[in-house]
């Protein structure tokens, strides 16, 4: 297995951590995780995280992926995406090609790459039908550029595990502290890690399919969670990331 020195983390909120801690006493999220076990193999990771909640594919085409390219990383997670998915409106369109622009640019680099399907939305919540046509868009987006690039690929969407509500925070869209860990878990058996498995992909053992009344449980969650906060800043003319910077913005040593 190729020994990694410089990772670094590209993304939205899920990179970020969000729903895995808290602003107060810190996040952690599926990109730490997977450092620490990297450098838990291999000690001496240098490790950035440039995600920052509300940002698009475009924020990490022109702000996130050159300072990234500045640390000359030899591992990069990309999981972006699910913000143009739900945004209403036409560029959409626009966002794909600004996707294909990062894989090829990150390509070019030489770094490993792990990246990343989208769940099936469908299966959690009732408003996931008006999206799904989208999830399904971007995930063979992600797909082909996969197969075209050789990059190391997580398949959220066909994931028994996908499909718990445990997986998923209140807000029913962003992991919850145990989603995280099974994301972890999926990028660390993408990149053929000592010790991976595919347990992370597996149900618990119990009936996946959701009642109409859980179903409709996860939809009040996800207005109260989602939104609505988003309307709200929508009104104001922000976005989930403004003002916010990189919680981790440098390459910093886990060990000496």
């Amino acid at each position: 297995m190729r020994r990694f020195t410089r990772y670094v983390a590209l993304g939205d909120s899920q990179t970020e951590g969000l729903w895995d801690g808290d602003d107060t006493v810190g996040l952690m999220g599926f990109a730490d995780r997977l450092a620490v076990r990297l450098d838990g193999l291999y000690p001496g990771l240098g490790y950035a995280n440039l995600a920052i909640r509300g940002h698009r594919i475009g924020d990490v085409l022109h702000t996130q992926l050159p300072t990234a390219l500045s640390m000359r990383p030899d591992l990069v997670t990309v999981c972006i995406g699910m913000n143009d998915v739900t945004r209403p409106g036409r560029s959409f369109t626009r966002a794909l090609g600004d996707l294909e622009y990062v894989y090829r640019t990150l390509a070019d680099s030489g770094a490993t790459v792990v990246t990343t399907t989208f769940p099936d939305i469908t299966q959690i919540l009732p408003v996931g039908r008006l999206l799904g046509k989208r999830v399904i868009q971007i995930n063979d987006a992600v797909n082909g550029a996969a197969d075209r690039y050789g990059f190391h690929l997580v398949d959220l969407y066909s994931a028994p595990s996908m499909r718990e509500p445990e997986t998923w925070s209140p807000d029913r869209v962003h992991g919850s502290a145990k989603g995280h860990r099974l994301f972890a878990a999926a990028a660390a058996e993408a990149l053929g890690l000592p010790g991976s498995n595919h347990d992370w992909a597996l149900a618990t053992g119990r009936d996946q399919t959701q009642s109409f009344r859980s179903r409709a449980y996860s939809q009040v969650l996800w207005t109260q969670n989602m939104l609505m906060p988003w309307l709200w800043r929508h009104l104001r003319g922000q976005s989930g990331g403004t003002g916010r910077s990189p919680r981790r913005p440098d390459l910093m040593y886990l060990t000496a």
